[in-house]
């Protein structure tokens, strides 16, 4: 496989995930602003929106659009979400959960710190411009 069919393989297998999430709280907002509040958090309403912004914001990470500034987002919503409803860490399930978050975050920052490849819209923008 080339290089450039492998960072587009990375950047859909990551927005899959938070497209996925997106597409849920679409789906029920009034469960997912109950779990925000249920962990404590102030302005259920903000963090949904915020959230369901973020998540189907992953749409440019998956075009390669802005990639970088994308990720950078992606990687911090990530981190924030992990360390706001998986920081229980006597919980093993929990933990794994928060690592989880984390690794995603490092794949994250590949897309920040090297681009989104030759197959994106940013590659093309370039050549273009």
């Amino acid at each position: 496989m080339q290089d450039a069919t492998i960072a587009a393989a990375g950047r859909l297998l990551m927005a899959i995930l938070f497209l996925l999430s997106g597409l849920s709280k679409l789906a029920a907002p009034a469960a997912t602003m109950g779990y925000i509040a249920s962990a404590g958090l102030p302005f259920p309403v903000f963090g949904y929106v915020a959230a369901l912004g973020v998540e189907l914001g992953s749409l440019l990470l998956l075009a390669g659009f802005h990639a970088r500034i994308a990720a950078a987002i992606l990687a911090a919503f990530t981190v924030a979400a992990g360390l706001a409803f998986h920081s229980n860490f006597a919980d093993q399930n929990e933990m794994i959960h928060f690592l989880k978050n984390v690794a995603l975050a490092g794949g994250l920052l590949q897309v920040v710190a090297f681009g989104a490849g030759s197959f994106s819209l940013d590659a093309r923008r370039v050549r273009i411009a």
